[in-house]
């Protein structure tokens, strides 16, 4: 029995052909490598974006933290230099003030002087003995002269 179809016709190997072979065949239309290269460039670049700046706002918080932790030591070690002249109670709110060299940590709040003489206290923060003997600051970091 004889091939009817012309041997010229047909290709060896018909599905690694860059065109469809048959009535039949899906459309295959090549990519362009260049676009092709472009978008996932363009999506990688996106991502990593996306993961830098994850990570930058993560930095900033533990920068943050080690800064927040910074200041508590500091006026920890201040209160803990500090004239006391009562025993301090755990969760209690206490108050630091500096006079020239010395600091003081007292139970009168800035606002209840009234028209008491401060002798020229510089009240510094607000604080709170915590269970680990460390004191969390309540006020903002702005000192308040009186």
């Amino acid at each position: 029995m004889v091939n009817p179809i012309d041997k010229d016709k047909v290709a060896e190997n018909p599905g690694l052909l860059a065109y469809p072979h048959t009535i039949g065949s899906i459309v295959v239309k090549p990519e362009d490598v260049g676009k092709l290269k472009s978008r996932a460039l363009s999506a990688m670049r996106e991502q990593t974006n996306t993961q830098l700046k994850q990570i930058q706002k993560q930095a900033e918080l533990l920068a943050k933290q080690a800064s927040e932790i910074i200041k508590r030591v500091e006026i920890s070690e201040k209160v803990y230099q500090a004239e006391v002249s009562f025993e301090p109670f755990v969760g209690q709110t206490y108050y630091l003030y500096q006079q020239n060299e010395t600091y003081r940590l007292m139970m009168i709040a800035p606002d209840e002087w009234g028209r008491s003489n401060k002798n020229g206290l510089e009240f510094l923060s607000e604080v709170k003995l915590l269970s680990d003997h460390t004191w969390e600051i309540h006020s903002p970091d702005v000192a308040i002269n009186f």
